[in-house]
């Protein structure tokens, strides 16, 4: 199905500001991340729109979206049904061994009543997806009808909040640690499910890939159209303009106001904000001292029990020469979530600050590494999930979880709700005691390339 958006002509706006009456309303969106008011060019198959002052992806065109990202789901989906009906790992040691299926990563910890990590680590790595797919594949199947089907606004609603929680992705990078941690004390028996997890991953993360979802809204409904008047090239805000998050629809600012085409709640900006982020900063600041200084798992061997710390465990790791393990452990426990917390708290303070150490577009591409990486932190969550259910044989050999266990998965789920919290909007405010030309970017005829910047 083609959107209007790709069919109408275009008149190239001049350097500088410009008035969009002179292009189609349809066309116009507001950058989610500088909140420049900006109008999309033609745009070919396999071609994308930057934002010209902050270089985010305002859209990306796909050769057959729906059909694509159903072909993607379905597939993705039969591998999520092959994971869970066949043996996923297994190990023997001197005679004696265990081998388990997917589902008990999870029932697992639920017999040491760690109920809270258990629903997480279902809901990101099970749940979650297969709610993502399914709307998914109900969109594209109306889609593709000519006709979309009935909840589709809010299935398609959905898919904005579910995407940044599916880590199919992180817990196979946290098997593959949990493997080689076992494989010099045992022999790693790798069942089908362990491949088809690994397919499904992949796939999962090019189904999520595929979609564009101003694409995807324009398909469902494009009557909806932007305000008249708006300047092109100027802040969306003091134009009593906002873009929705969900759907992209350009919105006039009206009190408790709601989007036309999605009744998804707008946020248009209203100045520095950052009490949210840094309550839950805070939050996960004080969860981090437990997270360490408590033992995540505790392993018996032939009767003797021994407590590991994060950091214990990246330091045995090191002194038993697996050093690439312990630098992976390392980054993603330690140095992540103290690098994301230190980065988006310096981030809080300079635009309170209003100073410039740095440009806005430096500042904003460290907002992106930040918000990207938080989700990796949950690698040892998920390697303590996989040894838990895998090491068990009463008090000749076991894994249980530890007390940080909990404290630590709190502090990735605090520190990516901080993430996401901060308004990248604020990075790009007027300083009034210093001269930034990324401020005032310029309007230029769009290029024929992959990568179209406005």
């Amino acid at each position: 199905m083609t959107s209007p958006l790709l069919t109408e002509d275009t008149h190239a706006c001049p350097r500088g500001s410009a008035d969009s009456s002179s292009v189609s309303r349809r066309r116009l969106r507001v950058c989610h991340e500088c909140d420049l008011l900006l109008a999309l060019p033609p745009l070919k198959t396999g071609e994308k729109a930057d934002c010209p002052r902050c270089n985010h992806t305002l859209v990306r065109r796909q050769a057959n979206a729906a059909e694509r990202s159903l072909a993607l789901a379905i597939a993705t989906l039969i591998m999520l049904g092959l994971s869970l009906s066949f043996p996923f790992l297994g190990f023997s040691l001197q005679g004696f061994g265990n081998g388990i299926e997917l589902s008990e990563t999870v029932s697992s910890l639920l017999s040491f009543n760690q109920s809270l990590v258990a629903l997480i680590i279902l809901l990101t790595v099970l749940i979650l997806p297969l709610l993502y797919l399914t709307a998914l594949s109900w969109l594209c199947v109306g889609i593709i009808r000519g006709q979309p089907l009935p909840k589709s606004p809010l299935l398609a609603r959905m898919l904005n909040y579910v995407t940044p929680w599916m880590m199919a992705d992180v817990f196979v990078i946290g098997t593959l640690v949990s493997m080689i941690k076992i494989v010099g004390m045992a022999e790693v028996e790798l069942g089908l499910s362990f491949w088809t997890v690994c397919g499904y991953a992949l796939l999962l993360l090019f189904t999520s890939q595929s979609v564009d979802r101003d694409w995807l809204w324009q398909a469902l409904d494009s009557t909806p159209m932007a305000p008249t008047g708006g300047l092109l090239g100027q802040a969306a805000a003091p134009q009593g303009l906002t873009g929705c998050n969900t759907c992209g629809l350009v919105n006039p600012i009206t009190a408790g106001g709601r989007c036309e085409r999605c009744d998804e709640p707008l946020h248009p900006y209203q100045g520095v904000n950052t009490q949210t982020t840094l309550a839950l900063l805070g939050a996960a600041i004080v969860m981090f001292i437990p997270a360490n200084v408590y033992p995540i798992m505790i392993s018996t061997s032939l009767g003797s029990t021994e407590p590991s710390t994060i950091l214990a465990g990246v330091l045995l790791f090191f002194q038993s020469g697996d050093w690439p393990i312990a630098l992976v452990i390392l980054i993603a426990s330690i140095v992540v979530p103290v690098g994301k917390m230190l980065s988006l708290l310096w981030l809080c303070f300079v635009v309170q600050r209003q100073q410039q150490p740095m440009s806005r577009l430096t500042r904003n591409r460290l907002y992106r590494i930040t918000e990207f990486i938080g989700r990796w932190s949950m690698v040892d969550v998920f390697v303590v999930a996989i040894l838990v259910a895998l090491i068990y044989s009463g008090d000749l050999i076991s894994i249980a979880p530890g007390p940080a266990a909990l404290a630590f998965t709190s502090v990735v789920i605090l520190t990516m709700l901080a993430a996401m919290m901060f308004d990248p909007r604020s990075i790009w405010q007027p300083n009034p005691n210093t001269t930034d030309s990324s401020t005032a970017p310029s309007i230029q005829r769009p290029h024929s390339s992959a990568k179209e910047h406005l």
